[in-house]
């Protein structure tokens, strides 16, 4: 019963992820700004870094393929799965605190987000990474306190009544 518990949660948390990515968010050939970070990081503190992880490549993958928005590129999904892996590795089974997800968010927003996905932009578009930071560091910058507050304020409402369906 609670592999089936978890293959439901998990598929919600893609499906979650691919509607919150794919529709509800400001895309252009070099930024998205959006809110698919929160199922990311709540399969992630639920299941752990491997099947957060998981989830996050999958709803890259089904995403990009039911609904593609250009070409699809193998190194965004290794980064959704990184995204996961880091999320998962700092926040599972641990007190959700504010600082935990601060860092876990500067970590997965200067690491993945500002280095590996402007690496794999510079590759797609050929263009240098110096002009691809610019934008990308002043999205990340104001990115990361709505970030950390909704995880927090979400997690503080949220967390028990999501993390009793788990267990």
């Amino acid at each position: 019963m609670k592999n089936t518990k978890t293959l439901v949660l998990l598929s919600l948390f893609i499906t979650l992820q691919i509607i919150l990515t794919r529709f509800l968010s400001i895309q252009t050939p070099i930024l998205r700004i959006g809110f698919g970070f929160i199922p990311l990081i709540f399969s992630s503190i639920l299941f752990g870094p491997v099947l957060g992880g998981i989830c996050a490549a999958i709803s890259d993958i089904l995403g990009m393929f039911i609904f593609p928005q250009g070409t699809y590129f193998p190194g965004f999904t290794l980064s959704a799965f990184l995204s996961g892996l880091i999320y998962g590795s700092i926040l599972h089974k641990k007190s959700i605190s504010l600082l935990r997800i601060s860092f876990s968010s500067l970590l997965v927003k200067f690491i993945i987000d500002i280095g590996l996905n402007t690496f794999w932009l510079s590759i797609i578009t050929g263009k240098a990474v110096a002009i691809l930071l610019i934008p990308r560091v002043t999205k990340t910058l104001i990115m990361i306190p709505v970030e950390i507050f909704l995880v927090y304020i979400l997690w503080i409402y949220l967390g028990s009544s999501i993390k009793s369906q788990v267990n």
